[in-house]
């Protein structure tokens, strides 16, 4: 097939950059430009300094709609919505927002977690990719919610590394805090919840429950593992049978019999689940590399499902193992 051409916008942070490492690897696309406002003209190994020999793409202030077939929206929360008002970007160019501003489905976009709604992404134009936590904790639980059987509180305690704050620099992401050290934040009160709760109720109406949410500031730079516990009246294997079935066709989500663990997913745009009973509770382990499934990964995921490739296409990325 002709290659796909494909617009970045925000290329400098952190997801911009992640994007670019699978991108420039991708048998069928083509980077015509990465539009960055705060380095234009220098190279993008300048700034992503892991891509010094594997490209030599420069930042611009470029922003030529009618070359591209695609364009990701890869700027801070907000500024997404506030792009898009202020640039007219042709119907004819598809839309993939990394940021929180159209979750809600909200402007014609649909919500992008392949794993819930792959027909619908296949058919749309605009795409909001799902939030790294969000994504961990969904594939979790969505086989639960599509058997009907989120009827109790799920309690969820979940880590994750350094880079899910972003590049810019910050108290709690500074290497002096973040090093040999742990913390809370957004308890009960993150921002993804809306958008998990979103997808359970589209797959069981009925669920009305809370999802008691802990997130941590963890001590390393990539992932996230989640737990996720709640009520279950079936044996282990029924949830096993429950969870490999729904995931069946799935070709990202694996669910383990074995202990896992964080390097097994890290720079993958794998999930890995493994399920354990504990007297009425069933546990749910969720380990995703947040940069990649949790973002940059599932976004390009996404883009082979609107144009019709295989959704693995660009994406056999080998976990760092030691």
């Amino acid at each position: 097939m002709q290659a796909i051409k494909v617009g970045i916008i925000g290329g400098a942070g952190y997801t911009g950059g992640e994007l670019l490492r699978i991108l420039i690897n991708h048998p069928n696309v083509e980077i015509v430009f990465i539009n960055s406002v705060s380095q234009v003209g220098k190279l993008a190994s300048d700034t992503h300094k892991d891509l010094f020999g594997e490209t030599d793409l420069r930042f611009s202030n470029e922003k030529n709609f009618e070359a591209v077939d695609v364009i990701f929206l890869c700027s801070g929360h907000g500024q997404s919505e506030k792009f898009l008002k202020e640039n007219e970007v042709p119907i004819t160019v598809k839309i993939i927002d990394l940021s929180t501003d159209f979750r809600d489905e909200s402007e014609g976009f649909t919500y992008g977690l392949p794993e819930l709604q792959k027909e619908k992404i296949e058919a749309s134009h605009k795409i909001a990719n799902p939030g790294c936590f969000a994504t961990s904790i969904q594939l979790a639980v969505l086989p639960l919610a599509k058997a009907g059987l989120l009827t109790d509180d799920l309690h969820v305690s979940a880590v994750t590394g350094s880079t899910g704050a972003g590049q810019s620099p910050s108290a709690t992401g500074h290497f002096s805090w973040r090093n040999s050290n742990i913390s809370v934040y957004k308890a009960f009160t993150h921002q993804h919840l809306k958008e998990i709760t979103q997808s359970l109720k589209s797959l069981q109406a009925s669920f009305d429950t809370t999802i008691n949410f802990i997130p941590y500031r963890g001590n390393f730079t990539r992932g996230i593992m989640a737990n996720v516990y709640t009520s279950f009246n079936g044996t282990l294997e029924e949830a096993t049978e429950l969870f490999t079935s729904f995931y069946k066709d799935a070709p990202f989500v694996h669910v383990s019999e074995n202990t896992i663990d964080l390097k097994m997913v890290v720079n993958t745009n794998k999930c890995v689940l493994q399920l354990q009973k504990h007297e009425d509770k069933l546990l749910v382990t969720s380990i995703i590399d947040n940069l990649t499934k949790g973002a940059s990964g599932q976004a390009v995921q996404n883009m082979n499902l609107i144009f019709g490739l295989e959704e693995t296409t660009g994406l056999h990325l080998k976990p760092v193992g030691f």
